[in-house]
């Protein structure tokens, strides 16, 4: 049986990306958000989260290109001298492993953001990190003990099948497989030792950006039965501060509200991840 989750990253970082990921909700075929908490669109991603109970929102956690919920002075190891992440994610990936001052910054900090997404009083639906930093072990290590602490069910595990999408369009980058593949297998058994469920594939990550309406037309009928995960990166407009050069959010938006995708999913069942992955409760006995 086929079952979709439609996620848009990015939920509370801009005034553009929030008003589309509401619009892609209430207009088109979007099922979940992940939300920034550090970031100047936060209390605004709340406010459309709240005002729409059938998004499902999860954490976004971000450790890069972005701004740290905790004083940058007690993560300095984390941190530039901007008071933001560092942007070298090879060097701090490195620095973490070797260095367990470093990882206690970064257990403090992945607590800190669990914490405050809490704080707003909403379910947290699923865990993700920006640019998929959790494929870091380290990383993925913090976020499944603090998500699982929290209550939290679901993680996303990036593996996307590159048949897939080279069927769809072949000149689509490639993303290693090889590796990813393996990885993301191990993973997901961390991830079960932690409660935590994650969808059986991803589609969106060699797309990254550029996940417009054609390509999204092309997958959905090739998707094969289980669960699957299309992440997007929804904005009303480009060129806010935090976005990222070249990207087409207004593309991915327009894909996200086109009427001849919500035709195509007419009878195929989508949610969020918990409405997606886990298990249903009994109806009660009359």
């Amino acid at each position: 049986m086929k079952r979709l989750i439609f996620t848009a990253d990015d939920l509370g970082l801009a005034p553009e990306t929030n008003e589309a990921i509401e619009r892609a909700h209430r207009e088109g075929v979007l099922t979940a958000a992940s939300l920034m908490v550090g970031e100047a669109g936060f209390e605004e991603g709340v406010r459309v989260a709240r005002a729409n109970p059938g998004l499902a929102v999860g954490l976004h956690l971000t450790l890069t290109d972005g701004v740290p919920v905790l004083p940058a002075a007690q993560i300095p190891g984390l941190t530039q001298k901007n008071g933001r992440f560092r942007d070298d994610m090879a060097a701090l990936g490195l620095l973490l492993a070797l260095s367990p001052v470093a990882r206690a910054e970064l257990a403090a900090e992945v607590a800190a953001q669990v914490e405050r997404f809490m704080a707003t009083g909403l379910g947290c639906d699923h865990v993700n990190a920006h640019k998929h930093y959790h494929l870091h072990p380290l990383i993925a290590a913090a976020l499944m003990q603090a998500a699982a602490g929290a209550g939290v069910r679901c993680i996303r595990l990036p593996w996307e099948p590159q048949a897939l999408v080279r069927a769809v369009d072949p000149a689509s980058p490639r993303t290693a497989e090889w590796a990813l593949g393996p990885w993301c297998r191990t993973l997901r058994r961390r991830a079960l030792n932690w409660n935590l469920m994650a969808p059986d594939r991803v589609v969106g990550l060699a797309w990254s950006g550029h996940f417009g309406t054609a390509r999204l037309r092309g997958v959905l009928p090739r998707l094969p039965d289980g669960v699957t995960e299309l992440y997007f990166h929804p904005a009303v407009a480009g060129g806010f501060p935090g976005s990222a050069a070249g990207y087409d959010y207004t593309g991915e938006l327009a894909a996200l509200c086109d009427p001849a995708v919500g035709e195509a999913l007419a009878g195929v069942e989508r949610g969020g991840y918990a409405a997606m992955l886990l298990p249903k409760p009994l109806p009660p006995l009359s």
